[in-house]
């Protein structure tokens, strides 16, 4: 059985969009649209720009939500998932691509996300790191012992935490982590504490905007980050949508949940093979494979 899986943020490129821009003229129609909606210049971005205009927050979302539903849409009757997921902000890509959301409320959706988080950042402070080389339950026992906010943010694969929270905290468990054995700790360059406390003041913004958006039953499960099992009902996925902005993506344990339940063969739809990677250390008994297009 097949599962579709969706990247979130770290999987864009310079020119990312390109070739299906070129190829499809559904792809031209959708850069045109996207540009309406956001009120500003994506495709110019997503074509011409440069990686530093790619990572701002407001532009790295929407970007990667276009490019990922873009292909899932050119992939037509080839699109037959059993299961999606998507890795945060994937997850938003994963549910418009199954049918619970139409493509524009799903960008819009993106796009009031990344602003309600980029405020929480300008807030907030915060930072997050990579820690290598540990089991999780060690880096969550050192992390709570730190004073401040340090959280665990993605449960990425084994032996691959990301932890999150205010730039003291985290520099203090980095140092507390590489003396306990972490093979590396690496301070990421991203502008906020995603998936922490840190984005508290971003919920009512984004709960508002799910809120006010139509859900429909998606045609097929999806494994959400906030839970790691198979969702399908409208109202538990928009509750679960909300939770995924403070809470951790568990993604090692929605790919063991989604194999559990028979699925063998991953394929990633979007840009990059961020998640390819992430699989295939999770487990070494499946296919993975980029989207065909």
């Amino acid at each position: 059985m097949k599962a579709y899986i969706f990247p979130g943020q770290g999987s864009q490129f310079p020119g990312m969009g390109k070739d299906l821009f070129d190829k499809f003229e559904m792809a031209k129609e959708m850069f045109h649209v996207s540009d309406e909606i956001l009120g500003f210049d994506l495709s110019t971005i997503l074509l011409k720009g440069s990686k530093e205009d790619l990572q701002q927050t407001r532009v790295t979302q929407p970007a990667i939500f276009l490019h990922s539903i873009i292909t899932a849409k050119v992939m037509g009757d080839d699109f037959e998932p059993y299961a999606v997921a998507g890795h945060s902000l994937g997850e938003f890509s994963a549910l418009t691509a199954a049918g619970a959301i139409d493509f524009e409320s799903g960008l819009k959706l993106v796009s009031q996300r990344a602003e309600a988080m980029q405020k929480a950042c300008n807030i907030s402070k915060g930072t997050m790191a990579a820690i290598l080389g540990m089991e999780d339950k060690k880096v969550d026992e050192i992390c709570q012992q730190i004073s401040g906010v340090v959280v665990a943010a993605n449960y990425n694969c084994p032996g691959q935490l990301v932890i999150s929270g205010s730039i003291d905290a985290i520099e203090s468990a980095c140092e507390d982590l590489k003396a306990a054995g972490a093979k590396r700790a690496l301070i990421l360059p991203v502008d906020g504490a995603f998936h922490s406390p840190l984005m508290e003041p971003a919920r009512a913004e984004l709960e508002n905007a799910i809120d006010s958006t139509s859900f429909s039953d998606p045609l097929c499960p999806i494994y959400q980050n906030s839970p790691a099992i198979a969702v399908e009902d409208p109202v538990e996925i928009q509750k679960n949508l909300v939770a995924q902005l403070t809470a951790p993506v568990r993604w090692t344990q929605s790919i063991n949940a989604m194999i559990e339940s028979g699925i063998t063969n991953f394929v990633e739809v979007g840009p990059g093979k961020v998640l390819q990677g992430l699989v295939r250390k999770i487990s070494s008994e499946v296919s993975v494979s980029s989207a065909e297009i």
